[in-house]
C-alpha cells in the first residue's frame, strides 16, 4: 500500500497528488491562455464530468476537451499550446492558482456547486477506493480532514469562495448541481444562453437524455478510458466517477454531533456568500 507521501505533495498550502507536479504547478503562471478558452470548474466530485459531457453535445465536438490543466507534468503546457482548436479546460483550481491570463483575457468559466455534504462523502469513496489517493477507511478521520481543508484541493469553503469573490472578472457562472438534477433542461438551456450557442427544445431534451446519470455511467462501464485525456486530475478510471449521483447520501454518513460541527463552520465559514444561500441539499 502507497503511504500518504507517496501520493500527496504540498502546493502553496494546498494537498495536491503527485499527478499534478510540483513542477507544473509552479509553471501555470506562465501558460498562455486563448481568448476563446472555456474553463470548466469545480471542487472535485462535484459533476464536472457531467458538465464536460454537455458541452461535448453542444459542441458537437468541435472543440478540444482538454484533461485538467494542472494535470500532469511540464510537459501539459506544450500539449495545451499546441491545440488550434477552441479548447475546452476543466481545472479544481481556486482561482487564485488560476494562471493569470486567463483572468487577463476574461475567459469564460462554468462552476458547478454541489452542496459540501454530499460532496464530501463523495470525495471520501475516492479516498477509499482511488489508488491515487492514500486509502482513508474510517469515515471520521476523513471526516475531520475534510473540515480542516485537508483533503486534496484543500478546503471547499475557501475553494467557493475564492471564485465567489472573483466572480464578475469573469463573467463566470455558476451552476448547481442540485437544480440540474431537478431540472436539466432550463441548466442546459442557461449554459448554451451563456456560451451563445442557438439551440432548439429538441435539441435540449436530446442532450438532457444523453447526459442522464445512468446514461453516462452505462458509457463508462462500456468503453476502455485513455489515462491521458480524463476529465479529473484525480483518476483516469472513468468506472470510478460514476458511483450514486444522487442528492442527500450524506445522510448516511454524518452523525448528529458531525453535522453539528459541518453546521457551526459552514456557518461561519459562509455567512456572507450568496452562493452558499442557494445551496440545496433535499430532492
Amino acid at each position: 500500500m502507497s503511504t500518504h507521501s507517496d501520493l500527496i505533495h504540498i502546493f502553496k498550502g494546498i494537498p495536491f497528488t503527485t499527478r499534478s507536479s510540483a513542477e507544473l504547478l509552479k509553471c501555470l503562471g506562465s501558460f498562455q491562455a486563448h481568448e476563446d478558452d472555456l474553463l470548466l470548474v469545480s471542487y472535485p466530485k462535484s459533476g464536472t464530468h457531467w458538465l464536460a459531457e454537455i458541452m461535448k453535445h453542444l459542441y458537437n465536438s468541435k472543440v478540444t476537451l482538454t484533461s485538467p490543466i494542472e494535470f500532469g507534468d511540464i510537459s501539459k503546457l506544450e500539449e495545451l499550446n499546441n491545440i488550434t482548436t477552441k479548447r475546452i479546460i476543466p481545472t479544481h483550481l481556486g482561482y487564485n492558482m488560476l494562471p493569470q491570463d486567463f483572468k487577463t483575457k476574461k475567459c469564460k468559466a462554468i462552476y458547478i456547486i454541489r452542496n459540501p455534504k454530499d460532496t464530501a462523502v463523495s470525495l471520501f469513496h475516492y479516498y477509499r477506493d482511488n489508488p491515487n489517493l492514500p486509502t482513508i477507511d474510517m469515515w471520521s478521520t476523513y471526516f475531520d480532514m475534510f473540515l480542516n481543508g485537508q483533503v486534496v484541493y484543500g478546503s471547499w469553503f475557501d475553494h467557493i469562495l475564492s471564485w465567489e469573490e472573483h466572480q464578475n472578472e469573469m463573467g463566470t457562472l455558476f451552476l448547481y448541481y442540485e437544480s440540474m438534477k431537478k431540472n436539466p433542461f432550463k441548466s442546459v438551456r442557461a449554459i448554451s444562453s451563456y456560451l451563445g450557442i442557438n439551440i432548439n427544445d429538441n435539441e435540449i431534451h436530446e442532450i438532457c437524455k444523453k447526459t442522464s446519470f445512468s446514461e453516462m455511467k452505462n458509457s463508462a462501464e462500456n468503453e476502455i478510458s485513455d489515462p491521458n485525456h480524463t476529465v479529473c486530475s484525480l483518476t483516469s478510471n472513468r468506472k470510478m466517477i460514476f458511483r450514486k449521483g444522487t442528492v442527500g447520501d450524506w445522510k448516511q454518513y454524518f452523525s448528529t454531533k458531525q453535522n453539528r460541527l459541518f453546521e457551526e463552520l459552514y456557518n461561519t465559514k459562509m455567512n456572507t456568500s450568496c452562493l452558499a444561500k442557494r445551496i440545496h441539499y433535499e430532492n
